[in-house]
């Protein structure tokens, strides 16, 4: 996996996404095979610091895949991730985390049997202690909404609050990058809203890094900066909505002749 010379690599990394770089991601030639089956097949993928984007692209197009490859769940079958000046191919998914990667799954990773506090406590605990824990603590549970729901047990929020507490969780480790899959699958019309202003404001104000798996897309439209359309496991179209969305070939394969 990757190339026999790791001095190479991490020149290679340094170049593409080291100081002087404004990127902070790029995947070179990445391939995820499964048997028979090539899932994410020799995917050249670049992100700027700060950007925020969207993939789109029909059921089976490799997006979940692609963002598994790059938390280190998945090991790549060839090729190389480069995330801001290292060569990240090889690590663990726990050094990644240490390195400013965080993850929003599709369906909430949070700890039903715990309060929100606690919930927040568990990797605020990696990255603050003593007053600065507290103090980070309270920050996000009122940047999140969250603050009187701060004593309840996980499993008694409402969906929508379980997404605004897991985004809450992934933004308290301080990443440079965040990940997150199908952010507002099942919310309502104004849940979507609260989400995609939170999205926005962690793109523009904190400068993280954003790339986001959506099948909704009046959100894509409202969030994105660029969009990325995988299709059999490639990128097959990526550029801003507006261009995605007139581009017929899109609109064969994904988005719908009538939309």
């Amino acid at each position: 996996m990757g190339a026999s010379d790791p001095t190479v690599m991490t020149t290679q990394a340094v170049d593409e996404t080291g100081e002087g770089s404004s990127r902070i991601l790029q995947t070179r030639d990445l391939r995820k095979e499964f048997g028979g089956l090539t899932a994410t097949d020799d995917v050249d993928f670049s992100l700027e610091e700060g950007e925020l984007r969207c993939l789109i692209g029909p059921n089976g197009a490799g997006k979940s895949t692609f963002l598994n490859l790059l938390t280190g769940q998945l090991e790549p079958t060839a090729g190389a991730i480069y995330y801001d000046g290292h060569d990240i191919t090889d690590l663990p998914s726990y050094e990644r985390v240490d390195r400013g990667i965080s993850m929003k799954f599709q369906v909430p990773s949070i700890y039903e049997g715990l309060t929100v506090a606690q919930n927040l406590r568990i990797p605020l605990q990696q990255v603050a202690d003593g007053d600065a824990f507290e103090a980070r603590t309270s920050e996000i549970l009122e940047r999140f909404d969250l603050l009187a729901e701060h004593g309840t047990v996980a499993s008694n929020l409402s969906h929508g609050q379980q997404q605004r507490l897991e985004i809450g969780m992934a933004m308290a480790l301080e990443p440079n990058l965040m990940l997150l899959d199908e952010p507002v699958a099942g919310l309502s019309v104004e849940e979507t809203a609260e989400i995609a202003d939170l999205l926005r404001e962690i793109s523009d104000d904190d400068g993280v890094a954003l790339i986001v798996i959506e099948h909704d897309i009046d959100f894509v439209e409202s969030i994105a900066d660029r969009v990325t359309v995988l299709d059999q496991g490639s990128i097959f179209r990526e550029g801003t909505i507006e261009a995605v969305e007139n581009d017929p070939e899109v609109k064969r394969i994904y988005l719908g002749e009538d939309h």
